[in-house]
């Protein structure tokens, strides 16, 4: 590994994540397609790093990190960047909405994306129906913390979480393919549609839009991505 980085990534997975903010920070990394396709994530090679099978994985110099949250926190606390510092009084106040965004929104989506992992099949939109709501109210106290801590979601220099709560966003537009999304209105929370809109135009997103084929607007009008090699499913 040239670079002190490789991210084990697949386009327009989690992984997104984790590509905007090394892109953000300046930091070199290498990256190896996880290919969906194939179900490489399933692999030994893989499992290796994580036994869990999911994506992403970010090989460091102290090992394989994975978890979403983890690998945030961590090149935050690195590097000095995009996250308030251990001694900050932010801190706190910081990180429970960091995990928020992790242990709450983040798997409340995987209910509504992967329903049948969860309950029987035929109960899958009854289950999706019930996740609805809560996502809807999630997005509210987002959006109120976006008007109340400007300062996190700031366009010239946004927090690991912007960039979290903009890729699920992203997500709850175009994802699960071929059910009712209607559900998801991008006005509904208009403090967190300007930060959008802001945040489409740094250099970081257009990076990971080159890299992975997600469309001029990717976080205020989506479309599916269309990247240079591998596939989002």
């Amino acid at each position: 590994m040239e670079s002190p980085y490789r991210l084990h990534y697949a386009p327009d997975n989690a992984s997104l994540v984790i590509r905007l903010a090394l892109e953000e920070m300046g930091l070199p990394y290498e990256t190896a397609l996880v290919d969906r396709g194939r179900n490489a994530q399933d692999g030994a090679a893989y499992r290796a790093l994580n036994p869990n099978g999911l994506i992403p994985v970010l090989e460091t110099p102290q090992g394989p990190i994975f978890e979403t949250a983890a690998i945030l926190l961590w090149l935050s606390d690195t590097h000095g960047q995009m996250a308030p510092a251990p001694a900050n009084p932010d801190r706190a106040a910081f990180l429970k909405w960091l995990f928020f965004a992790s242990n709450t929104l983040h798997s409340d989506l995987r209910i509504l994306f992967y329903a049948e992992k969860y309950i029987a099949a035929q109960q899958a939109e009854t289950l999706r129906a019930g996740i609805r709501p809560r996502l809807r109210q999630h997005l509210k106290l987002l959006d109120d913390l976006a008007r109340t801590v400007p300062g996190w979601f700031s366009p010239d220099h946004p927090s690991v979480l912007t960039f979290y709560v903009a890729c699920m966003m992203r997500w709850m537009a175009l994802y699960p393919a071929g059910i009712d999304r209607s559900w998801y209105q991008l006005a509904d929370t208009p403090y967190l549609q300007k930060i959008l809109m802001q945040h489409e135009t740094r250099p970081s997103t257009r990076a990971a839009i080159a890299a992975e084929g997600l469309g001029v607007t990717p976080f205020t009008s989506p479309t599916y991505a269309n990247p240079p090699e591998g596939s989002a499913t």
